[in-house]
Parts: structure tokens; C-alpha cells; sequence
């Protein structure tokens, strides 16, 4: 299982969403902690300005933008939102 820590931005994000997308992105979460689902969740690197860092589908819309702490045993949630976080 990795283990997840969680940037303030982060919790601010998912606390603005609706509730139903609240629990979809929980339910991603869950998923994610197991590393036989990434390829289910769609992770993968992101370029340009967010280079060295990740993302993950929660839903078509909305994604989670996180980075690996070592060496892939844990994982920091940056960003929740729709595209406009890759602007």
C-alpha cells in the first residue's frame, strides 16, 4: 500500500467539491493506494511547467495532481480540480 500525505491547496480544492464528486475522488483514492489500479486510473507524468509531477483520473473532468516521495512507497496530493490545472 503506498502511503499519501496531502498539501493544504489539496484539502482546500476537495472541500469546494460537491459532495457526490467528493465521494468519487475518495473512491479513486482508494484505488490509487493499491499500484495495480494505476494503469485503471490513468497515471501518468505531466509536462511542461508541472514536469515532475503526476496525475490521475478521478473522474472524465476532474483530476489529482500529486508527486512520488520515496522511491514510489508514498505519494503527496498537490491539486484537485478539472483542467484548468494543467493551465
Amino acid at each position: 500500500m503506498i502511503a499519501l500525505g496531502y498539501k493544504p491547496s489539496f484539502l482546500r480544492q476537495f472541500k469546494k467539491l460537491p459532495a457526490a464528486l467528493q465521494e468519487e475522488a475518495h473512491e479513486k483514492i482508494t484505488l490509487f493506494k493499491d499500484p495495480k489500479n494505476h494503469v485503471t486510473l490513468k497515471v501518468h507524468k505531466l509536462k511542461g511547467e508541472l514536469k515532475g509531477y503526476l496525475s490521475f483520473s478521478v473522474n472524465y473532468s476532474y483530476r489529482i495532481i500529486f508527486a512520488w516521495e520515496k522511491a514510489g512507497s508514498s505519494a503527496v496530493f498537490y491539486a484537485i480540480g478539472d483542467h484548468s490545472l494543467y493551465d
